[in-house]
């Protein structure tokens, strides 16, 4: 089953977040909220957010006695662009600039990992 979370229009560029999704991508939902909690970057706090909107998605659909945090995990997180704020600022001679700010969209995806394949990854074969 997967369980959805969205942030839209997020006032940051797609490949300032980017740089802290590749961090947590893949990672169990415990792991990624801490690491998120210690990056000192501005994108790591919007992550965050949509991270524990998506946990709480989870819960609330199944509850919580069917699903345990620890075994949902970060199936896959996407950074999009969203649409550009055009603005003006003057410059010398009586010209123009153009500056560009940029938005950005946020989507994740968690999965719940089976109890039995994560006994099976845990044991090691020796030979």
């Amino acid at each position: 089953m997967e369980y959805n979370a969205k942030l839209r229009f997020l006032r940051m560029s797609a490949r300032k977040v980017r740089q802290v999704a590749d961090l947590v991508r893949g990672k169990g939902v415990d792991e990624a909220l801490e690491m998120l909690y210690f990056i000192p970057k501005a994108a790591a706090h919007p992550l965050m957010q949509t991270l524990k909107s998506a946990t709480s998605n989870a819960i609330n659909s199944e509850g919580s006695a069917k699903i345990k945090v620890e075994n949902l995990y970060i199936k896959e997180i996407r950074i999009d662009g969203g649409p550009i704020m055009k603005r003006i600022r003057p410059a010398p001679m009586g010209r123009a600039y153009r500056v560009r700010k940029r938005l950005s969209h946020i989507s994740i995806k968690l999965g719940v990992r089976s109890e039995a394949g994560e006994a099976a990854k845990n044991v090691e074969v020796h030979k």
